[in-house]
């Protein structure tokens, strides 16, 4: 018998309103994300990406990779791949090139296009980071023990997709 099986029901209830208040503000917090990056790129005047894209150049960086290895890695998560980056080729911020070795997989990396974008997403990032500090938002402890709660909640998703279906 489990541990949490022998929970009292009210603590069990209490845990998982916790616990469904927390799937909604992760949700949240990535579409206000999105939402603050296409803010500051209507502020510089940069129309031709959306936030998403902009995010998978963050991500990228310097790095080369295929499509299947922006999932793999865990650059991207969104459905429609295939879609962004043919977008982000099409408007020049990234360079793509067919692998010699398996000729159906395609490489990909930033231009100096797709550079400048990835400056400007570092920027405001850094930004929102001195922001939470100065204001006293969150210190290293406090960011800390979300990106340590946070991983241990994304090991155990992905252990239930690899070892339960």
């Amino acid at each position: 018998m489990s541990m949490h099986s022998k929970l009292p029901g009210a603590h069990q209830q209490g845990f998982m309103g916790g616990y469904l208040e927390a799937l909604a503000l992760v949700e949240r917090l990535h579409r206000l994300l999105l939402d603050v990056i296409k803010d500051e790129f209507e502020r510089v005047g940069v129309i031709d990406i959306n936030a998403v894209q902009a995010l998978l150049l963050f991500n990228i960086g310097e790095n080369e990779v295929t499509a299947g290895e922006l999932k793999s890695r865990g650059y991207y998560q969104g459905s429609n791949v295939s879609y962004n980056l043919k977008k982000l080729v099409e408007t020049g911020y990234m360079h793509h090139q067919r692998c010699e070795i398996d000729r159906r997989s395609v490489r990909v990396r930033l231009t100096q296009k797709g550079r400048d974008i990835r400056a400007i997403v570092a920027t405001l990032f850094a930004r929102h980071a001195e922001g939470l500090q100065e204001k006293g938002v969150l210190g290293a402890d406090g960011i800390e023990a979300i990106t340590h709660s946070l991983r241990r909640v994304e090991r155990y998703w992905t252990d239930q997709i690899r070892y339960i279906y």
